[in-house]
């Protein structure tokens, strides 16, 4: 089955688009609220449960933005939105957003190859 050109590159516009307008509203936020989600944009962009399609990592950034504008809106400070390790948040976060990420795909592809190439042997 072959992708249909206009709509890979629609798509992907549709994507980009949607980053600049996430990109804008973190912008937007409060310092320190801004530079925590951008620490934690960063790491999110590493967990190798991030949604690898660009649709849903967009999903998963705007309810982050909405997150935290949400938080600097009710004057919630931001160690209570991450909590005490914003290690586990995150992770926690994209694990609801993902159906696997790139961990999950290269795991997939593996035993699709070995299996391949095995045939049926056993």
């Amino acid at each position: 089955m072959t992708k249909n050109p206009l709509g890979v590159l629609t798509g992907a516009l549709e994507d980009k688009k949607r980053w600049r307008a996430y990109k804008e509203r973190a912008g937007a936020l409060p310092e320190n609220h801004r530079s925590v989600l951008a620490a934690v944009e960063r790491y999110a962009m590493h967990c190798p449960s991030t949604p690898t399609d660009g649709g849903s990592a967009a999903s998963m950034f705007e309810d982050l933005a909405d997150l935290f504008e949400q938080a600097a809106a009710d004057g919630t400070p931001v160690r209570s939105v991450v909590g005490e390790d914003p290690v586990e948040f995150v992770e926690a976060f994209v694990a609801t957003y993902s159906d696997g990420g790139w961990l999950t795909a290269e795991r997939r592809r593996l035993r699709e190859s070995v299996d391949r190439a095995v045939g049926g042997d056993a």
